[in-house]
Parts: C-alpha cells; sequence; structure tokens
C-alpha cells in the first residue's frame, strides 16, 4: 500500500522546473513579519498553457517537536488562456508564484506543494532559525 505523500516527486525532468522554490531568510527574529515568496519554474520555465501548467501552490510550516504542520496558504491559479474562442486564446492568465508574509514564533520547516496538470504532485523544503 503506497501513502499520500508517495505521490510527491522532488527532483525535476531536464527540460522543465516542477518543484516549488521557496526563497526567505534562513534565520528570523521570533514574532517578526517577514516574507516568502513561492515559485515554480524560476531558472527554467515551466510552461503556462490551457494544456500544461501549475494549478496551485500550498505552503506549511512544521514547528520543531511538533507532529502536526500548519497550512500557511493555499494559492489556486485558475487562468491558464481558457476561453471560449479556444484554448490559449483567453485574454488572462495566473502566473505561478505567490508572496505571502508570516509570523513565527519558534524554528522549524518549512514545506511548499505544487500541482502540476500533467507531471503531478512536487515538493521542497526549507529550515528557518527564530532567534
Amino acid at each position: 500500500m503506497s501513502r499520500y505523500g508517495d505521490l510527491f516527486q522532488v527532483s525535476d525532468f531536464k527540460t522543465e522546473k516542477h518543484v516549488p522554490l521557496i526563497e526567505c531568510q534562513d534565520s528570523i527574529a521570533a514574532n517578526t513579519i517577514f516574507e516568502v515568496n513561492v515559485s515554480v519554474g524560476k531558472e527554467v520555465t515551466h510552461p503556462n498553457t490551457t494544456e500544461h501548467h501549475i494549478r496551485w501552490i500550498r505552503v506549511y510550516f512544521l514547528p520543531d517537536g511538533e507532529k502536526a504542520a500548519y497550512e500557511l496558504a493555499n494559492v489556486e491559479f485558475t487562468s491558464h488562456g481558457e476561453s471560449v474562442a479556444g484554448p490559449n486564446m483567453g485574454p488572462a492568465y495566473t502566473h505561478h508564484a505567490a508572496s505571502i508574509k508570516i509570523m513565527l514564533k519558534k524554528s522549524g520547516t518549512l514545506y511548499a506543494a505544487s500541482f502540476c496538470n500533467i507531471h503531478g504532485l512536487w515538493e521542497n523544503s526549507r529550515r528557518i532559525e527564530v532567534k
């Protein structure tokens, strides 16, 4: 029997990026608001078409010594060029990147997950030290 976590991939294909990139400070002061940027395809652009796109990014925080993670953000990307005129004919596209502001009281790990409508689930993590 496989587990839900077994569905997540962590390495990239050679021609496009899927792993969500977490950009933020490695160390912050407790109770200080700071920015976390999460994106897919920074070095190699991921397609953003009706047929092939990133549908969502979710961000979680697991504090040291705790079992349960806290969901910090759930960002849906809902426009990829769809239109009554046909695929990729629409006037609007949402880009697969998000910026959130958070405050932490203790050290732990940020986790980001993304979903590509063709290639499935992807994950990454980043350690944050709180002083």
